[in-house]
């Protein structure tokens, strides 16, 4: 039997919350074969490598075998999708095998995503098609070499099995993610919406040491604890938005306590700017459309807060007052979070009273004149420069108001202490050249599911340095051509 490769787990969510997950194995499948491996990040985690990467990483990684100190357990937890309230979804196809301590003394989740039927199935086979993990291990890639919070791609194994979805039979695989825990607003609905006083608690508490260890054993912490996580939505929705990133399924049970991005099914970039942008084939009212998301997070957090009443006051009244003050403090925290990353993509390091309106005056020339959300964030260093041709040039219509604009950045630009060239400099290392563009990653998922990985590789490459020029590379610039037609995603199950 071959042996399996030695993981230092420490699983504490296994061994704190009983009552809160399933204990549960991985199906065995055909012949599980490892495709990708995260190397670095592997080597992170404090894992070998080496050892991963054959025989034994892909009977690991596809759920077949569990080795030395995992706890496998798919988790409990409820949500709001799309607006209506499910008491239970919880892992309908992923296990959490366990928790390490990675090199930095970090405590990460190692989950597993498309490894089977679980009690939480509710009548889906728990499988993962091809296509939809390696969308997940390109996209969550791509948003660390952007710098946002997020789940990662530890590996992706394909099983040897046939997956059938409503297009037809697909190549089944299983992705391995790794997260600062996979805690959710969810989590907290579960117990909530059972009336079970004791986990909720024994839950917040948990999430407390994991995520905010400074407020253990304080008083008010399940208060200061909503202001964190609260905090840590409003920065990652904000750079999302900065970025052009649309989520396209932000139910409650994919808000994470941590703060991180998770669940890359129906997710798309914007080419042209539209705050009205979705992509989704199953949002049919826009509910999580790019300039909808900082509200559906602060109506995620308003579940959070509900679970959380009992414990921030035992008076209602005052708990609600407090609770609502934490939530309404929302809107100013992502904005100043959203100006803050705005600053940097326009090259701004003074703070001036007007940049708000300058930031978002830039967007109002983007407007209807379907104008590449990325370039023309990338070719504004070049107006820095002295040279504002490159951006004229991505207009449809470059009229007086983008001339108007123009003339009000310069001039608050000049504003700063720094040179044009440093400036211009700084406004490249905070504008992306490479996002995920959707044509792009279909393309490198369709000739994955024929057997060629080179698309998805090159993509990756590129996207793990997203801010670097690179040789060969202008293609992967350009937003998708009028061919490409509307783009529409799907959840991946």
């Amino acid at each position: 039997m071959t042996k399996l490769p030695d993981f230092a787990f420490d699983n504490s969510y296994h061994r704190e919350l009983s009552g809160a997950y399933a204990q549960w194995q991985g199906d065995k499948v055909p012949a599980p074969q490892m495709l990708r491996l995260n190397v670095a990040l592997a080597e992170e985690l404090g894992l070998d490598a080496d050892d991963l990467a054959g025989e034994a990483g892909a009977l690991v990684f596809s759920g077949v075998r569990a080795p030395t100190g995992a706890a496998p357990l798919a988790m409990a937890y409820a949500g709001h999708q799309f607006g209506g309230f499910s008491p239970q979804l919880g892992d309908g196809r992923a296990i959490l095998v366990g928790e390490v301590l990675d090199r930095f003394g970090r405590r990460r989740d190692i989950h597993l995503k498309g490894s089977g039927r679980t009690p939480f199935s509710r009548g889906g086979d728990g499988k993962a098609a091809l296509a939809p993990v390696l969308r997940e291990y390109l996209i969550g890639e791509a948003m660390y070499g952007l710098g946002i919070p997020t789940t990662r791609a530890l590996a992706a194994v394909t099983t040897g099995e046939k997956i059938h979805r409503d297009t037809g039979a697909k190549d089944g695989a299983v992705l391995a993610r790794v997260a600062s825990s996979h805690l959710r607003v969810g989590s907290f609905q579960f117990f909530a919406a059972r009336g079970d006083a004791e986990m909720l608690r024994k839950l917040a508490d948990y999430a407390i040491a994991r995520h905010d260890p400074d407020l253990v054993g304080t008083e008010g912490r399940y208060l200061a604890f909503l202001k964190s996580v609260t905090a840590r939505q409003a920065e990652l929705v904000a750079q999302w938005v900065n970025v052009g990133f649309v989520h396209g399924v932000m139910n409650t049970d994919n808000m994470t306590i941590s703060g991180e991005t998770i669940d890359y099914g129906p997710c798309a970039f914007i080419d042209s700017y539209s705050p009205k942008a979705c992509f989704s084939s199953i949002d049919q009212q826009g509910r999580y459309a790019f300039g909808n998301q900082p509200n559906i997070a602060a109506w995620n957090l308003a579940r959070l807060a509900e679970c959380l009443l009992g414990f921030i006051d035992a008076d209602d009244d005052k708990a609600i007052a407090l609770a609502t003050e934490v939530i309404n403090s929302f809107p100013a925290l992502y904005q100043a979070a959203w100006l803050k990353g705005a600053r940097k993509k326009l090259g701004l390091t003074l703070e001036e009273e007007g940049d708000l309106a300058l930031a978002n005056g830039f967007l109002m020339t983007l407007q209807g004149q379907n104008v590449d959300y990325t370039q023309a964030f990338r070719a504004l260093a070049g107006a820095v420069r002295g040279d504002s041709a490159p951006l004229r040039a991505l207009y449809d219509d470059p009229a007086q108001e983008l001339d108007t604009w123009l003339a009000a950045y310069l001039k608050r630009s000049a504003n700063e202490s720094t040179t044009p060239e440093a400036r211009a400099d700084a406004m490249d290392a905070a504008n992306p050249l490479y996002i995920p563009r959707n044509h792009m990653v279909e393309e490198a998922l369709k000739a994955a599911e024929e057997g060629d990985m080179v698309p998805f590789d090159t993509l990756l490459k590129l996207l793990q340095t997203p801010f670097m020029a690179q040789p060969n590379a202008e293609a992967y610039t350009h937003p998708a051509p009028e061919s490409f037609g509307p783009y529409k995603t799907f959840c991946g199950t």
